[in-house]
């Protein structure tokens, strides 16, 4: 009973502060909205006992992601009374295609065979499964991805400096 109540603050929590984020005309109002946004879908993430992505989530997108889209709007002048654009001649092709997902969506939802489990199962953490995969058997992947993303991060930190010359 009280996992169900957990989800449904949960689940309150991330639509509502996604809904801000969508509709805010404050820059830093839907940067923090994010934040509840992240920590919201983590809430998700423990409650599936998914508590390697849980920790992930907040590390990654609160802690690092977050943290530098707040300092930069904070940093850059007059960033904090822009107001977002709104109104444009794009709506009517924005519904269609919100709408056409939507309608996938539901289409998918009832067409699916969900399988329910009527007894909750006790999972014990993901971590050090995870860790122990990513370190034998997946170690080569998780070295090249993570050159990968550095190369990537140093290419876009030469290209923002180029156009800021």
């Amino acid at each position: 009973m009280e996992i169900t109540i957990l989800f449904y603050v949960f689940a309150a929590l991330t639509v509502g502060s996604a809904l801000v984020v969508v509709f805010s005309r404050s820059v830093i109002y839907a940067a923090f909205s994010l934040l509840f946004t992240f920590m919201g879908v983590a809430g998700l993430y423990v409650l599936l006992s998914a508590d390697f992505i849980a920790v992930a989530q907040i590390m990654v997108y609160i802690g690092g992601i977050l943290i530098l889209l707040v300092f930069g709007v904070m940093l850059t002048r007059k960033a904090t009374d822009v107001e977002l654009q709104r109104g444009t001649m794009k709506t009517l092709p924005a519904l269609l295609v919100a709408g056409a997902v939507m309608g996938t969506l539901v289409q998918l939802l009832r067409d699916t065979n969900w399988h329910t489990v009527n007894t909750m199962q006790t999972i014990d953490g993901t971590t050090l499964e995870l860790g122990e995969l990513l370190m034998t058997t997946f170690i080569l992947p998780f070295e090249v991805a993570g050159v990968l993303l550095l190369v990537a991060v140093m290419g876009a930190a030469l290209i923002a400096r180029k156009e800021a010359q």
